[in-house]
């Protein structure tokens, strides 16, 4: 029995409630890269400034994940739900309202701010109404949404840019927030808990020095970029950090717990998710830019080219939890890491020559590896985590996901400005034939750097013990962010 006290009906309903929410955020987070040339040229900006949308959101949700859970205990689960619900709905409005791209990052923040709680809220409150013996399969009915949403977003948002306008793939997410919010008024129970103190100032430094961080990398790949720009973001961003450091070492409930540090497997998993995942927030974004800027692709075929990266990582789901039980972490991810980065940066053999079908399967192949990489990260990141260690480290690991993946991204965008070597990167949808030779080395270049950066974090993998790690928990996936 659980000690939350809830109706049949609120208990019935609210799997599908977290479900609305985990669907925003997934296609959110794949039918937006479609359309970055389309909105590019709107803006008057270059496909790859369009960086500063993807990032803005990435790092907004990063950075508020460690708050979720406190913020659901101190207002109560109904009233943040409804919020972020409010405020992802919102964001989408005024993103399909913007006009540059200064106000879309504005838009685009906003959104974070609601997409940060979506998610781990509703997971919170089942994990609070739910029994433990019927937890999984209400979990399971929300993570099946969230494995649609990667699946039709390159598509759709092909589809909606080429027949509609690209003001629709905001506008779409209007009537999901909509029904979500009357939903959540109705039914999502409102669940408080005695709050501990959160520290605050941890967080702080912490945000503030990740952010500072992240502009810095992105600022490079801007045709105004200097040395100078760079460090005055930089220095104060790197203090920001080691001041956490420092704070954590004397605070008695820091924003994440120092026990975490101590043990290996959480220490590799978490700077191996660092480094590894860059390759892997690069690809989203990189990749329809290629195939419509570099090879000609319209966003329809761009979208549909896309699918099978989704429909790769959903067939390796099951195989993944095995292959990691029966060879153990270390030899996993060693080669894994390996031949991920070496397909990541086999894009540098793409052109327009590059038979269709094969094509397909190439990003249906990364599609597999990629989640049998993610599966075995995170499953190792959380394997010896006791309960009272286990929201600290789900919400660092989450954090560290976000924020990997928007450096992929900042990191791809400026590589891919520093190989082309020119100050107006790529202005408007098609390049000029004169262009499409350096354009085409760029992205190739771009993706063989990338790849390598990927299979840096083999070293880090190196480190786990020759023998196999305790794999009971790599029956499921982590399910607890707070």
């Amino acid at each position: 029995m659980t000690k939350y006290q809830v109706t049949a009906k609120e208990k019935r309903i609210l799997p599908w409630l977290a479900a609305v929410g985990f669907f925003m955020q997934a296609l959110d987070g794949t039918i937006l890269n479609t359309a970055l040339p389309a909105i590019a040229a709107d803006f008057h900006e270059s496909p790859l400034q369009m960086q500063a949308a993807i990032i803005s959101y990435m790092l907004t949700v990063a950075m508020l994940i460690p708050a979720s859970g406190w913020l659901a205990d101190r207002f109560g689960t109904r009233h943040v739900f409804l919020f972020s619900i409010f405020l992802f709905t919102a964001g989408s409005l005024f993103c399909a309202e913007s006009t540059s791209l200064s106000q879309m990052v504005i838009a685009r923040i906003i959104q974070g701010v609601g997409g940060a709680l979506l998610v781990p809220v509703g997971r919170l409150t089942i994990l609070r109404v739910f029994p433990k013996e019927e937890f999984l399969s209400a979990m399971s009915m929300v993570v099946i949404p969230g494995l649609i949403g990667p699946l039709i977003g390159p598509l759709l948002g092909g589809l909606l840019v080429e027949h509609a306008t690209w003001q629709w793939i905001f506008l779409i997410n209007l009537p999901i927030g909509l029904i979500g919010c009357v939903l959540a008024f109705f039914f999502m129970p409102n669940i408080r808990e005695k709050t501990a103190s959160f520290d605050w100032k941890g967080y702080l430094f912490f945000s503030s020095g990740v952010v500072l961080l992240s502009i810095a990398i992105q600022r490079l790949g801007e045709p105004d970029a200097s040395v100078t720009s760079f460090l005055l973001l930089a220095i104060p961003g790197a203090l920001g950090l080691y001041t956490y450091f420092w704070h954590s070492q004397r605070h008695p409930h820091a924003l994440f717990s120092r026990a975490l540090f101590k043990i290996t497997s959480f220490r590799i998993g978490i700077l191996g998710n660092l480094i590894a995942r860059l390759g892997s927030g690069a690809i989203p974004f990189l990749t329809p830019l290629f195939l419509q800027v570099a090879l000609g692709f319209n966003p329809t075929h761009a979208g549909l080219t896309m699918v099978p990266i989704a429909l790769g990582a959903m067939s390796t789901k099951l195989l993944a939890n095995w292959v990691v039980r029966r060879l153990g972490f270390r030899p996993v991810l060693m080669l894994n890491t390996l031949l991920l980065g070496a397909l990541i940066a086999g894009f540098s053999s793409v052109s327009n020559e590059t038979p269709y079908a094969l094509l397909l399967l190439y990003l249906a192949l990364l599609g597999v590896f990629n989640s049998m990489q993610f599966t075995a990260m995170n499953t190792l990141t959380l394997s010896e985590l006791e309960r009272e260690e286990a929201s600290s480290g789900n919400s660092l690991l989450s954090v560290v996901m976000q924020l990997s993946m928007s450096l992929g991204v900042a990191i791809s965008a400026t590589l891919f400005a520093l190989f082309y070597g020119s100050g107006t990167v790529l202005k408007g949808l098609q390049a000029n034939s004169s262009q499409q030779a350096e354009i085409l080395s760029a992205f190739h270049d771009t993706y063989i750097t990338v790849g390598c950066l990927s299979m840096l974090a083999t070293l880090i993998f190196r480190r786990l013990p020759q023998k196999n790690h305790s794999l009971s928990s790599a029956e499921e996936e982590p399910v607890i962010r707070r």
